[in-house]
């Protein structure tokens, strides 16, 4: 499935999600299983699986990680977590010393600290974005599967902040 042509979008990384997210409304409206209603089997269950397709690509599309994992597949260089070019070690030894600092924060319940920490892998996160959608719009998919990796760092950095978060915060 090309969720870009799903959601009738041009094969980019840079996309202004709200435009995305009303072509996705409009769309989900007219896919809604109650305008079928007097309609053969046929036509809702295709109805349904189209819904189900559009549904779906947004799910791809509003997603940096899962967007630039579609783009690299539509290129012909498909990865998955699992299937990433190693990364580099010196970033590997940073966070995983950005790791233990945050623990260390979380253990002397340090919250300024832990969003000190938050707002500058944030920073990171966007930046990597940027690489993604400059390096797609210059059309050099296959070497940015680095990148994709990084951001996934990032992202299970940001999902432990916010646990931490919930934690502190109770």
């Amino acid at each position: 499935m090309d969720p870009f042509a799903t959601l009738g979008l041009p094969r980019s990384y840079d996309v202004d999600l709200a435009a995305v997210e009303k072509t996705h409304r409009e769309l989900s409206r007219a896919l809604h299983p109650d305008r079928f209603v007097g309609t053969g089997a046929s036509e809702r269950r295709a109805a349904l699986a189209r819904a189900v397709e559009v549904n779906e690509a947004w799910r791809v599309v509003r997603d940096p990680i899962r967007r630039a994992e579609a783009l690299l597949a539509l290129a012909g260089a498909p990865v998955s977590e699992e299937k990433e070019p190693q990364a580099d070690p010196e970033f590997l030894m940073e966070m995983l010393e950005q790791r233990e600092a945050l623990a260390e924060a979380r253990q002397a319940r340090d919250l300024p600290r832990v969003h000190s920490m938050a707002q500058a892998i944030e920073a990171r996160a966007r930046r990597v974005e940027r690489e993604l959608g400059e390096g797609f719009a210059r059309g050099e998919a296959a070497s940015l599967a680095g990148k994709l990796g990084e951001l996934r760092f990032y992202r299970r950095f940001l999902e432990e902040v916010s646990a931490i978060e919930d934690e502190l915060a109770a």
